[in-house]
């Protein structure tokens, strides 16, 4: 009887620190943003930009999930390059506004990026971040060609 007292308050003191032990799935993110880090990208908590999904587009995307990988362009690389942004839907790749060209290397891009953007600092991608590491080497060969694409 009295082990089974002491195994139940070990049990009781220990049970708190369940809580700080990461979950499978909080590891491999970890590990997805570390490897992205060596590859050269920098991860973020960014909105996506406003109105850039109809509502059927949007459904497919889980709240709280969507983050942004980017990759920094060297200063003076293109500095009067305008802001561009392009949305992955049922129908591909579209630019924002409507009309515009959407460029080759967007094909590349590993499922689950929903949104390309790139402005006069960073190009990146706003990703669920479903896949492995041969995801972000393809996330890094795009964006590093988008840097190039005029």
């Amino acid at each position: 009887m009295v082990y089974l007292v002491i195994i139940f308050i070990l049990a009781l003191a220990l049970a708190p620190l369940a809580h700080v032990v990461p979950s499978k799935y909080q590891r491999r993110i970890a590990h997805l943003r570390e490897f992205a880090a060596l590859q050269g990208l920098f991860v973020e908590f960014r909105s996506l930009p406003a109105g850039v999904f109809t509502g059927a587009e949007s459904a497919a995307l889980e709240p709280g999930k969507t983050i942004y990988y980017g990759l920094r362009i060297p200063v003076g690389t293109a500095p009067n390059r305008p802001r561009s942004a392009w949305v992955y839907g049922e129908q591909g790749w579209r630019s924002l506004p409507r009309g515009g060209v959407v460029p080759e290397v967007l094909q590349g891009l590993p499922p689950g990026v929903s949104v390309a953007t790139r402005d006069t600092e960073s190009c990146g991608v706003y990703w669920q971040e479903a896949g492995g590491e041969a995801h972000i080497t393809q996330i890094y060969q795009a964006l590093s060609d988008l840097i190039c694409v005029k």
